[in-house]
């Protein structure tokens, strides 16, 4: 099969494919070895998967190709304590349990010195699927899903022995979906969207856009090398069938990250990486809106300056191990932690996208194979966390006052062949 022809294969799989992620919408790591040392990989290329964390990595790994599968299980609800006891309970967004997620990568070296290559993954996270509608929302069964995909191409150099640089081209599709919001969508004229047609149960829609992210990595002494990276707030297009729920139209950027790290080579068998990430959400304001202003009456779902999630930036710290336990066996483990975007005061909103996990635990290994293969295995799981509203139910306005608690923990599994050319 030509290269071409998979990735063009891949990415109509993943576009197809909810996707869901652990760090708010973004995945703790990208490629299954990376993701069985906690995401780490900006200081520590392994396959060339490399460039969705760092593109320098990808002239480090020569030439290769990887193809991957990842099997992803959230469990994610929401509890309502309000002023209606009718309403009360908890609500189970789990109808859909199972996700499939495809991952692809290929690294061609031009030169002993350069490499092209592409990488094909994706992220998602705002995935709910309630099997009945939530009241303070609407009158269907509740729920919206977002995937987005990321073809990367990208083209690395080694300036000097040891020091590279990387840039990816980051091609991106978004698709959206959300049901069971009809009380956002009227009545009319005192309407809590600028669009209430365009607001809930319009299907499928779409956009695309693109942004670049840049990186380094270098050898400072034979046992230590860094790494910094640095990925561009990504511009899409609108979803034009809900630009009566997002901020701006419509309007759903994929935020600004940037990152540094550190791998020590400890023994010869033994490597230990740490990574520090930061993803800029408030940046993107259908995501870092607060949505008091549409409580308050000075604001609505849908306008230039709309109600949106309320979600505060992130940092990820993430440690992971590799040892090399024989020829043929090399053994991984990470954990990472992080504090959660969601503040206590924004969790109804956020029922639709119950984000909540901190902390992973991870574990992974590789095997090498015969004719310079290898299949490597990854899991991941994401510890239970909630989030205990404060205040964050109105009372009046059509709205009974009281708090959301959130909840969520997450497991994961992923197979992936590689080939050395």
């Amino acid at each position: 099969m030509k290269i071409g022809k998979l990735v063009s294969i891949l990415a109509l799989a993943g576009i197809a494919t909810p996707v869901l992620a652990t760090n708010g919408y973004l995945q703790h790591g990208y490629g299954v070895k990376s993701q069985g040392m906690a995401g780490v990989g900006i200081a520590m290329p392994q396959d060339s998967l490399a460039a969705a964390t760092n593109p320098a990595g990808m002239v480090m790994v020569g030439d290769r190709m990887d193809i991957g599968l990842i099997w992803f299980r959230p469990n994610r609800s929401a509890k309502l304590e309000t002023g209606y006891p009718p309403i009360n309970g908890s609500y189970s967004g789990n109808d859909t349990e199972n996700f499939f997620i495809p991952e692809f990568g290929y690294n061609r070296m031009i030169s002993p010195t350069m490499s092209v290559g592409v990488s094909v993954y994706g992220n998602g996270g705002m995935n709910t699927d309630y099997k009945k509608g939530i009241p303070l929302f609407g009158t269907s069964r509740a729920g919206v899903d977002l995937s987005q995909l990321f073809i990367a191409p990208t083209f690395a150099i080694q300036v000097a022995p040891g020091q590279a640089l990387g840039i990816s081209l980051n091609l991106a599709y978004q698709r959206f979906e959300a049901k069971g919001l009809q009380n956002f969508a009227g009545p009319c004229p005192s309407c809590f969207s600028s669009s209430p047609g365009n607001v809930t149960n319009r299907g499928n829609d779409s956009s695309t856009g693109w942004g670049v992210k840049v990186g380094y990595t270098g050898k400072i002494t034979d046992a230590v090398t860094i790494g910094a990276t640095y990925q561009s707030k990504t511009h899409m297009g609108e979803f034009d069938k809900y630009k009566g729920l997002f901020a701006g139209k419509g309007d759903f950027d994929i935020p600004e990250t940037y990152g540094i790290g550190v791998a020590f080579k400890a023994m010869p068998a033994l490597t230990v990486a740490f990574d520090v990430q930061r993803i800029n959400y408030s940046d993107v304001d259908s995501v870092g809106n607060k949505v008091d202003c549409l409580f308050a009456g000075m604001c609505q779902v849908g306008s230039s300056n709309g109600a949106g999630f309320g979600w505060r930036d992130m940092t990820a710290y993430k440690l992971g191990v590799s040892y090399d336990y024989s020829k043929t066996l090399t053994l991984r483990g990470g954990l990472s932690t992080a504090r959660q975007p969601i503040r206590s005061s924004q969790t109804l909103f956020n029922i639709l996208a119950p984000a909540t996990v901190e902390t992973h635990l991870t574990f992974g290994a590789t095997w090498a194979l015969s004719n310079k293969s290898e299949l490597s295995l990854s899991y991941m799981h994401a510890f239970e966390k909630t989030v205990h509203g404060a205040n964050s139910i109105p009372a009046g306005g059509g709205f009974p006052g009281g708090n959301v608690n959130l909840r969520m923990y997450e497991d994961s599994l992923g197979i992936a062949y590689g080939l050395r050319f």
